[in-house]
């Protein structure tokens, strides 16, 4: 007979997963520290009623109790609207708990694994060693050390509206989880526990107090000083962390004893305060304030990290004399200050290496102040100065000290310079083609509207920013929405009217971004074009033939749906990698990922392994957005993580065997392909195109109420109405799929295409042998174990559609089913044991807020209770706040 509990479960389709005992016990305790907080807050009635919602929606989810949902939904009803506002609030507390838990328990787990290596040993085969070594067995030795120094990895951080915590929640958390930590350490029982006790329960209590929704929007500089925090708090230690140890075990015995093999190979990106398609709250001036930010932060980072060296250099003069070179330095370090010299001698006697890095400490400092006497013309001139440090002590026989700390910091500088992140701009094709006609018909100097005045300001803001921080502070000027070379074109004319002198001229590279599925088709010929502009010429000719080319995952998306979407855009990377090789031009494919599934999200370092040949090369770009970025570097140790797969699999990404194994996938499985591409295609416009789809969508999702909640300076739309999706950015386009459980994006489509295949060996044959449709696969199996069908059918009732309710029910249904058959498993993420856990010790919680948010959008849609409509609103915020808390993946 059949097991009812495991038929309930199998009709769910999501695997149970047991849950580590240190894991549990963190969320057990933080659990029931934030319920004796709601008690002394709220009283036990609110705790009462917390409490209530929980069981019935925790019975509803594990055995698929429709009857405990109703009691749910009835309860939730029936609470005043404070009272949901409460609760609210309460299971939005508990997520950004649990997901402090799960991190801390990701960070330990990482910790005692590492710790079990014996020295020198291989790590993960995920990890940078494992994939030179694997690397070396098919190129060599020398092949794979000469590709390991010529790899990049470009993270491009971006402030997309997808971060919903607000800054002061997230250093909430941050004082929770050290304090999680801190807890590990300490014995059981005794003081100190106790003393830790008070200290989580008065940070709980400052959470459930702090507003979980910011009183008004954050202003692009906020968004700025967000990152900032991430770089002083990880990522100017993280960095330098990866290179250390990669190069420890390059160098075996010898680590620490001689010159590093090891070269940065991570480069920051940054668009917050330079992307401004679609964003009028980032002007020139915005974007001049950015580039001051990051400055004013690396150089305090870098001033603070040399005199911290400084201070440990007590090396005297009879033990480790200093080098002619070092000398002079000193010499000429006197003759710029004499002052701050004569207080270095006094201060540091017979230590001639302290007393020179203790200058160059100054000589940061000065330059952080613009003080030109003795600041640093640039980031070249300061490694210089540190070169001759380190070589000094090295011919001393002080090499470990010399390639300790020094080296740490002269990897700081390689990688950040004096502008931390290259701010890059973006702007819309149109707008410049609006500007050049405006100039054009009044004149440079003439009555030009606002917004051509603002993008010759724009032009003038990279003048200024190269000038103060170095041409590799702004350089990268990409295009929206490319779809001619004129758009590129445009680029450089418009610089020229700014700057009719070339020699004040910036340096500027255009990047072409194709978002739609006809752009991305379109994209090889507007290449092909763009080499004949002069411009362009100039550029190759000056930065070796290297060219960069975007790639919008998330508008090629919602243009033709998620499965067209991704064959269009594999097809895509093959062309323009062999029109790259055809020109002998170095290609870099910019990927513009969100963290969202919709949005091209999903593991990083299985997406590299996945690309066509020939379109990584040993760099991938791709950008970090939203929540994405304190997730993958809000922890150090994760952090490092992060970098390292991707890193290990940008530099496999080009081993003989992974583009073999890509190339044959591709071509076996062609028809397969495009039978997949032709029926997604169809199905997806066959909702989409619906007469009346974008109001219904409008109707059934908080798309309009997403725009009303403070989590980004970006409008969510570019000026249009509802009645259009068209220019609806892709971010609330997914956002408000998922919050209302049904994660379209990510996966409508896939069903038909897989049923029109119809042939399950065939289809289990291409998860097996092709990465593409295997990482595919995977993402959508991810996105399907975050939706819902009972609160799915929910939220779709709330339109007036029941044709288009059920097209997208059968739709999830099919999908489902195709996707369990494939990979051979009856319930979603039995494979993935971590993945699993997370989304089931989640899912009844943020069903609990997700009958809180359709109460709220029943409200306001029927216009029932008009004299809370305001109260109703808040109530719809707080609940969207806490399932994006919840899901962990927002836009």
């Amino acid at each position: 007979m059949t097991d009812p509990q495991h038929s309930r479960e199998a009709r769910r389709g999501l695997a149970r997963h047991e849950v580590p005992d240190p894991l549990r016990n963190d969320v057990r305790l933080l659990g029931e520290f934030l319920g004796r907080v709601i008690r002394e807050s709220g009283g036990d009635d609110l705790f009462d009623d917390v409490e209530r919602v929980r069981a019935l929606t925790i019975r509803a989810h594990d055995e698929q109790d429709l009857t405990a949902l109703t009691e749910a939904e009835e309860l939730v009803a029936s609470f005043s609207i404070e009272r949901a506002q409460q609760v609210a609030r309460a299971f939005t507390c508990y997520f950004h708990l649990a997901n402090l838990a799960e991190e801390h328990h990701r960070v330990r787990v990482l910790r005692a694994r590492e710790a079990e290596l014996p020295a020198g040993e291989l790590m993960q085969d995920d990890s940078l060693p494992a994939a030179i070594e694997a690397l070396a067995a098919e190129v060599g030795h020398d092949e794979a050390v000469r590709r390991l120094r010529d790899l990049e990895f470009r993270p491009v951080l971006t402030a997309h509206p997808t971060e919903a915590r607000r800054r002061s929640v997230s250093r909430a958390i941050r004082r929770i989880s050290d304090l999680l930590a801190e807890r590990d350490a300490l014995a059981a029982g005794g003081t100190s526990r106790a003393e830790n006790d008070r200290r989580v329960l008065e940070e709980i209590d400052t959470l459930w107090r702090t507003s979980p929704l910011r009183a008004q929007k954050p202003t692009v500089l906020d968004e700025v000083r967000t990152v900032m925090n991430i770089f002083d708090t990880t990522l100017f230690d993280t960095f330098p962390t990866v290179y250390r140890r990669l190069d420890d075990w390059l160098s075996g015995d010898a680590a620490g004893r001689e010159a590093p093999q090891v070269r940065p190979f991570v480069r920051l990106g940054s668009w917050i305060g330079g992307d401004r398609d679609g964003n009028p709250n980032v002007t020139a001036e915005v974007t001049r304030a950015a580039a001051a930010l990051a400055n004013e932060h690396v150089l305090t980072a870098l001033e603070e990290s040399a005199r911290k060296i400084s201070a440990k250099l007590t090396l005297d003069d009879t033990g480790t004399p200093a080098s002619a070179d070092l000398t002079a330095l000193w010499q000429q370090q006197r003759d710029l200050s004499e002052d701050a010299a004569a207080k270095a001698a006094r201060e540091v006697k017979h230590q001639p290496h302290r007393r020179a890095l203790r200058m160059i400490a100054e000589r940061v400092a000065a330059t952080r102040r613009r003080d030109a006497d003795l600041s640093y013309a640039g980031p070249e001139e300061l490694l210089a100065d540190l070169d001759v440090v380190q070589r000094s002590l090295a011919e001393a026989g002080a090499a470990r000290v010399g390639y300790g700390d020094l080296q740490k910091l002269i990897w700081q500088v390689q990688t950040f310079g004096f502008h931390l992140a290259e701010l890059e701009v973006r702007q819309h094709s149109q707008v410049h083609a609006a500007a050049l006609a405006d100039v054009a018909a009044h004149g440079v100097d003439g009555d030009l509207e606002p917004r051509t005045v603002e993008v010759l300001d724009t032009y003038r803001a990279l003048g200024t920013v190269q000038r103060r921080y170095g041409v590799a502070a702004a350089r990268r000027y990409i295009v929206s929405f490319t779809q001619a070379p004129e758009h590129l074109a445009a680029v450089y004319e418009l610089a020229e009217i700014v700057f009719p002198d070339p020699a004040t001229r910036p340096v500027i590279d255009a990047i072409p971004l194709f978002e739609t599925f006809a752009d991305l088709e379109a994209s090889v010929d507007i290449l092909e074009s763009m080499l004949t502009l002069p411009a362009v010429q100039a550029r190759l000719a000056e930065n070796g033939r290297r060219v960069e080319v975007m790639l919008g995952y998330s508008d090629s998306s919602k243009d033709v749906g998620p499965v067209a979407a991704t064959l269009a855009l594999d097809v895509a990377q093959s062309r323009i990698a062999q029109w790259a090789e055809k020109h002998d031009i170095v290609l870099t494919l910019f990927h513009g990922r969100g963290g969202a599934l919709g949005r091209g999200g999903g593991p990083a370092n299985r997406a590299v392994l996945a690309q066509p040949p020939g379109s990584v090369d040993g760099r991938f770009k791709l950008t970090e957005q939203g929540e994405v970025i304190f997730a993958r570097y809000g922890n150090p140790t994760i952090g490092a993580r992060h970098i390292e797969q991707v890193a290990a699999a940008t530099l496999l990404a080009s081993a003989p065997s992974t583009e073999q194994r890509n190339a044959s996938a591709t071509e076996r499985f062609a028809d397969l392909a495009a039978a997949m591409d032709a029926s997604s295609r169809t199905r997806f416009y066959e909702l989409v195109r619906a007469e009346g789809f974008p109001q219904w969508f409008a109707q059934v999702t908080p798309l309009e109420e997403i725009g009303l909640l403070p989590i980004g300076s970006r409008p969510a739309r570019r000026g249009l109405s509802v009645e259009s999706l068209d220019d609806l950015r892709a971010i609330p386009w997914v956002f408000s799929w998922s919050q209302a459980r049904t994660n379209l994006a990510g996966w409508f489509g896939l069903g038909t295409a897989l049923d029109s295949v119809g042939d399950l060996a065939e289809l289990q044959a291409a998860y097996e042998a092709w990465p593409l449709f295997s990482t595919m696969i995977d993402n959508v199996e991810m996105s399907l174990a975050k939706t819902d069908e009972r609160l799915a059918e929910r939220y779709l009732a709330l339109g007036d559609r029941d044709d288009l309710k059920a097209l997208v029910l059968e739709e999830m249904a099919l999908t489902r089913r195709w996707v369990l058959a494939i990979t051979g498993s009856e319930q979603i993420l039995s494979r993935r044991r971590i993945l699993g856990r997370a989304v089931q010790l989640r899912s009844p919680y943020v069903d609990a807020l997700s009958l809180l948010q359709i109460r709220a959008l029943r409200a306001l849609r029927t216009g029932e209770s008009e004299d809370l409509v305001e109260e109703n609103k808040q109530l719809l915020l707080l609940s969207v706040n806490g399932v994006a808390a919840g899901l962990q993946n927002t836009g």
